[in-house]
Formats: structure tokens, C-alpha cells, sequence
């Protein structure tokens, strides 16, 4: 049963100069995973991070209808979009969100614009 739907839609251009920001700074926000991988290739850094940063966002959405209130930057912390050499997976630490694990369905995109995430929750 589907128990929440959240979409959020990211401009890029606002992560342009996200590249020159801090490890520390990066991390209230990213995982290290997900830090190392958007700083891999400079060129796409910006859109990697924005279309993470928009996971992380329609997960918070998701979540509305579910009465959790959670900060975004709780989300931040409990959600990372992992990439390995086939597709990406959304990480979720359920414990710290103090919430009983459910799947979480997700799909990403962009274009040189903007970052789409799209977060279905499922029990």
C-alpha cells in the first residue's frame, strides 16, 4: 500500500558554485558518498548535487502525509542517493528517523536546468 508520493523539481544553477564549498559545510547536507561522487567529475557536480539534494526533498514530501515531522536536514542525514556502477539505490537509515523500515521507490533526472526526484513510499 502506498503511503506517501512526493516529487520536488531542483534548479541546478543553484548548486554552480557548490563545488568550492567545504567537506564540512557539504556534509550537513550530503553524505561523503554522495560528496565524493558529485566532486568526481567537476563538470557535473552541479547537477549531481542538485538532483541528489531534490532525493532528498521528495523524500521529505513523502513523508507529509505519514505525520512525521522531520527537518530537512534530519532528511539530509537519513537519506542518500548511492551510486554504484549499474543504477543509483535510495539509502534510508530508518532508525534515525525513528520509523518502521518501508520501500522507498524513487527516480531521478535532469536536464541542463533543472533536477527532477520523484520519492514513493510503499508498506
Amino acid at each position: 500500500m502506498i503511503k506517501g508520493i512526493g516529487i520536488d523539481v531542483t534548479e541546478i544553477e543553484r548548486f554552480r558554485s557548490w563545488h568550492t564549498y567545504s567537506p564540512t559545510r557539504l556534509k550537513k547536507i550530503f553524505s561523503p558518498e554522495e560528496i565524493t561522487y558529485c566532486l568526481s567529475v567537476p563538470k557535473k557536480s552541479a547537477e549531481r548535487f542538485a538532483v541528489r539534494f531534490s532525493a532528498k526533498e521528495a523524500f521529505f514530501k513523502a513523508l507529509a502525509p505519514l505525520n512525521h515531522r522531520h527537518s530537512l536536514l534530519k532528511i539530509c542525514r537519513a537519506v542518500s542517493v548511492v551510486t554504484n556502477d549499474e543504477f543509483p539505490r535510495l539509502s534510508v537509515d530508518w532508525a534515525l528517523l525513528g520509523i518502521s523500515p518501508m520501500k522507498a521507490h524513487f527516480s531521478l533526472s535532469h536536464t541542463r536546468i533543472s533536477a527532477h526526484a520523484i520519492v514513493v513510499l510503499e508498506i
